[in-house]
């Protein structure tokens, strides 16, 4: 029935037995079957009601109960369909459903391309899995079965059993169930996890993602976000990158730093760039920074301690303090300093080879200082200093920070200006009698309101007392006496270093690293 034309191409339509009706048209070149269609035509098995070939322009058109089989694994399902055999594209319309062995698209009309396999749909569809709980709706979607990808825009919505996935633009490669997104996406977990970020992959498997672009991760009581995020949740392993910023609610701490690195498996994160930690205190925040700062947790996943390395400085509204490294300790309220360690508290500065400061109820205690210990108070801002030294020495505070009592053990050294009220008339009057100097090997201190009130020394003592007048200012000072206001944190923000200090340990270690070098040559 059909042309000589159409017999002879290489691409030949072939009827299988059991159409009602078959009508030619030679003026159109139309072939018109009706009734029963069963064709077989560029390895495409198609089942219909009624069809029209049409010769000139290679055009094929299906009405009613259309189904389409191509190689055994790819069906697709409409109302009407219609095949251009020369670019071997389709059209579909009406009820479109196509499938293949994993996923199902249902839509109102889509175009299929029979050479590389590809189905495209524009007015919204709903892709679904075959095999599990899992679909896919979106505005428009392109589905490519060859290479196992679904790629879908405007409004897309995916979700599993155990995942909602909300995103503008999204690639899914379902065969290693990786999706990539490429718009605002928000990703909501049933462990009540939440992912956000403005693009980036994730791996529904594995929990296994990239975000980047205003990057979150928020569970419970734990934030985190970064300019990119890298996480794993199967190994315990997050890396952020850039403006990271880290909470934990229910600990109390937080972090902020250009880089983060967390291991749950070590129990072990790290922080660098601007890094700092906050700490919640019982009525106050400890920051603590430095260049490079360790956070260790136990068994529990409870914070156990921080190391800080490199221009290491610490704030609270109460107590303050630089060094070059130091190691916090949570469960013992412990904080030590290393390398020339500088605390404040209050009116108070405190230094030695190394300090050990104590913390009770989230609350100054007290305070270890271990060789060549010094701690000095400004009298009223008249370059007067009251002044201890000594080997070791141990300061003790009360409840609003103030100093109360200092024990110096070995070489102590104490200068300092008792003051006495004169009262004139209804006013009383605080003058400076003098200065008293005392030299032992062991001295214990009693302060109130930051004035020595009682200085009780172990063994024979040397000393001397000086009227305001006749002070020798050659014994005005202890042995190391240093004043360093301006190295004292004001703020929060005070806590990073200034771009003096940068340069200045940056030049030390390059001096360092060169005498290294030396060391090397002359081995």
């Amino acid at each position: 029935m059909l042309s000589q034309s159409t017999i002879s191409q290489t691409n030949l339509m072939e009827l299988a037995p059991g159409a009602e009706k078959l009508i030619f048209n030679k003026e159109t070149g139309e072939h018109r079957l009706i009734g029963n269609i069963h064709i077989t035509f560029q390895s495409n098995v198609i089942y219909c009601d009624s069809a029209s070939y049409f010769e000139k322009a290679s055009i094929l058109k299906m009405y009613g109960n259309v189904h389409l089989n191509k190689k055994d694994t790819l069906n697709l399902f409409c109302d009407s369909l219609h095949y251009d055999s020369k670019t071997r594209k389709a059209k579909l319309w009406g009820n479109v459903r196509i499938r293949d062995r994993d996923y199902k698209i249902t839509t109102d009309s889509l175009d299929f391309d029979s050479k590389n396999d590809v189905a495209v749909y524009h007015n919204g569809g709903r892709i679904e899995s075959t095999l599990k709980k899992e679909t896919l709706h979106s505005k428009a979607g392109y589905f490519f079965p060859k290479s196992k990808n679904i790629t879908v825009s405007g409004n897309v919505l995916f979700k599993n059993e155990s995942t909602t996935m909300y995103s503008d633009s999204l690639r899914y490669h379902y065969a290693s169930k990786k999706a990539y997104f490429f718009g605002p996406t928000k990703i909501l977990r049933t462990d009540k996890t939440k992912i956000v970020g403005g693009k980036g992959w994730y791996k529904l498997d594995t929990e296994e993602g990239v975000l980047q672009n205003h990057a979150t991760i928020s569970k419970e009581h734990q934030y985190i976000s970064g300019d990119s995020l890298y996480f794993n949740e199967l190994k315990g392993i997050s890396i952020g990158k850039g403006n990271v910023y880290f909470s934990d609610n229910q600990k109390g701490i937080g972090f902020r730093g250009d880089k983060f690195y967390s291991s749950k498996k070590n129990n072990k994160s790290y922080l660098t760039g601007r890094a700092v930690i906050e700490y919640k205190l019982k009525n106050d925040t400890l920051f603590i920074h430095a260049d490079t700062l360790f956070t260790f947790t136990d068994s529990l996943n409870q914070l156990s301690h921080v190391k800080g390395y490199h221009l290491a400085k610490f704030f609270s509204h109460k107590t303050q303090g630089v060094c070059d490294s130091l190691i916090y300790q949570r469960n013992l309220g412990k904080l030590e300093m290393f390398k020339k360690p500088i605390v404040w508290s209050n009116k108070a500065e405190l230094k030695g080879e190394k300090i050990e400061i104590y913390f009770k109820d989230s609350i100054l205690d007290r305070a270890e200082i271990k060789q060549n210990a010094t701690l000095i108070t400004e009298v009223e801002k008249l370059q007067l200093y009251n002044q201890v030294g000594g080997k070791n020495m141990l300061a003790y505070f009360n409840s609003l920070n103030e100093l109360t009592k200092v024990d110096v053990n070995g070489n102590a050294q104490t200068i300092y200006f008792p003051e006495e009220s004169i009262k004139k008339d209804s006013i009383i009057e605080i003058q400076r009698k003098g200065m008293s100097r005392l030299y032992s090997s062991d001295i214990k201190i009693y302060v109130e309101n930051n004035e020595f009130t009682k200085v009780v020394y172990v063994d024979q003592a040397d000393g001397i007392f000086y009227p305001m007048e006749k002070i020798n200012k050659e014994e005005q000072f202890i042995t190391g006496f240093n004043w360093n206001p301006t190295l004292r944190p004001t703020d929060k923000m005070d806590v990073f270093p200034k771009q003096s200090e940068k340069s200045n340990s940056t030049i030390k270690q390059i001096q360092k690293e060169k005498k290294g070098k030396k060391g090397k040559r002359k081995k």
